[in-house]
């Protein structure tokens, strides 16, 4: 059952071919057998559970159900769960029992999904390699050697190995589309404001947006439209009409023009994931859709603007988190500045402590202009890229990450080389418009993703084109073998 769909598991127990109690067994027990190899899950909530299949059995038999209700799935670590800790992969959370639920949390529940548990996350999402969590790193599935991608790795792991057939994820600079194509998924960051930020732990506030990773672009199409629509209790969302994403999946591609940047296949990208990209795109090609090359002249500074962006929001979000209200407390504070420098020194990571120096440095009097409202305004120009370029194409189109998984380790001490693992997906959010990485093929035996962008608030589209590519190849279909 744990290499079935989405849909075909929501098909199955639509027939009664199982019990929404045997579906969450069979994935329980594979996280018991797995788990401790890749460290996916920070929590299992066995009992809450099969207890929500019982439920959901018995309101199947009623006969009036939504499409997913009984369907078992993860959440993310980042996501407040009413009675459950809520760590955000952080020391500083790990003794915190959420007190309400994230708007994403209450949306998958009246659906009627089945919650497996929570997954592991880089600190604060602070990550692309899922090694900064507190709780240890999570293990590629593809490589056990190797990073699953994060800051969503723990919900990409848990997927790729059958942990879960999908799993919620967030992507503040890349973290749903990077661990989605290292761990051969299908992951999706919403166009910023389509789904709720309520409940959802905040690291950089315009730029977080939580998205579904799954196996298919179906899949993704299925748990999108539970999760996304208004939230008056979000000031970030967009009160704006939902579609019915499935509706528009079998649409034809003859036609549609695909832009392809120039910016995405020059220095930094592997010669091999390259030809693996345009090997993928020349698919679109034989479906009737039209290639061209355009141009995304700012793309370039779109890591130096995030790394002022990001962390300046990340210091002030952070900021919260002082040894008073909630969280870690240090042991014996002599007085509240200790209070303070102890219990953030012991509750932070490194990368969460280098992240909230810098944010700090460039919202300081002095600095202000010359950092932070210089990168807001290079925000800006990559934004008018993107609007530029939709004027004469559909979908833009290229990497999702320039190599495929690298070891662990092997960069976790150099991070102006792990920023870089984010460079083809930073924009996309700095721009706040819709993307998703594909499965696209193998590069040494690992998993590597095509990525889709498109129009503000056009996910329908990226996901038409994702389910006419994965109507055409069998990347998706592909299982890491030590888990099939």
């Amino acid at each position: 059952m744990h290499t079935l769909s989405l849909r075909e598991l929501a098909d199955g127990l639509a027939k009664a071919r199982f019990s929404s109690e045997e579906l969450t067994r069979h994935f329980l027990a594979r996280i018991a057998a797995h788990n401790p190899a890749l460290n996916a899950y920070i929590t299992v909530l066995e009992e809450q559970a099969l207890a929500g299949a019982r439920a959901a059995d018995k309101q199947r038999s009623s006969g009036d159900v939504h499409p997913l209700t009984g369907v078992p799935f993860a959440h993310k670590d980042i996501f407040c769960t009413e009675g459950v800790r809520t760590s955000c992969g952080s020391k500083m959370l790990d003794n915190f029992i959420a007190p309400y639920n994230a708007t994403v949390v209450e949306k998958m529940a009246a659906a009627g999904m089945i919650n497996l548990g929570k997954t592991n996350m880089d600190e604060f999402a602070m990550g692309s390699s899922n090694e900064t969590s507190f709780y240890g790193p999570v293990r590629n599935p593809w490589d056990t050697n190797c990073v699953p991608g994060g800051s969503s790795g723990g919900s990409a792991a848990a997927v790729a190995a059958g942990l879960a057939p999908a799993a919620t994820g967030t992507d503040t600079g890349g973290s749903i589309r990077q661990p989605s194509a290292l761990c051969n998924l299908t992951g999706l960051k919403p166009t910023y404001g389509r789904v709720s930020r309520y409940g959802m732990i905040a690291f950089a506030s315009s730029l977080d947006q939580a998205g579904p990773m799954a196996r298919t672009a179906e899949d993704a199409a299925l748990m999108l439209q539970v999760m996304a629509g208004f939230d008056e209790k979000d000031s970030t969302s967009i009160d704006c009409t939902v579609p019915d994403y499935s509706a528009s999946l079998n649409n034809s591609l003859k036609g549609k023009v695909i832009g392809v940047p120039s910016e995405f296949f020059a220095e930094g990208l592997s010669d091999a994931v390259a030809s693996r990209t345009r090997a993928a795109l020349s698919e679109y090609e034989k479906m009737g859709a039209v290639l061209k090359d355009i141009s995304l002249p700012h793309s370039h500074l779109s890591i130096p603007c995030y790394y002022v962006i990001a962390p300046a929001e990340a210091s002030t979000n952070l900021s919260r988190y002082d040894g008073v209200r909630y969280g870690h407390r240090c042991d014996n504070p002599l007085d509240l500045a200790d209070l303070y420098t102890r219990t953030r020194e012991e509750g932070f990571g490194d990368e969460v402590k280098r992240r909230i120096l810098v944010g700090t440095y460039a919202l300081s009097a002095g600095f202000y202009d010359a950092y932070y409202r210089k990168a807001q305004r290079i925000r800006r120009l990559i934004k008018n890229d993107f609007t530029e370029a939709f004027k004469s194409v559909d979908i833009i189109a290229g990497p999702t990450s320039p190599s495929p998984a690298f070891a662990l380790g092997e960069k976790v001490d150099d991070p102006l080389t792990m920023y870089l693992e984010d460079m083809y997906t930073i924009a996309v959010n700095l721009a706040g418009v819709p993307a998703l990485s594909i499965p696209a093929g193998m590069v040494d035996n690992k998993p590597i993703g095509l990525q889709l962008i498109g129009r503000d608030f056009a996910e329908a589209d990226i996901l038409n084109a994702a389910h006419q590519f994965q109507l055409q190849t069998d990347w998706h279909k592909q299982f890491a073998p030590a888990f099939a």
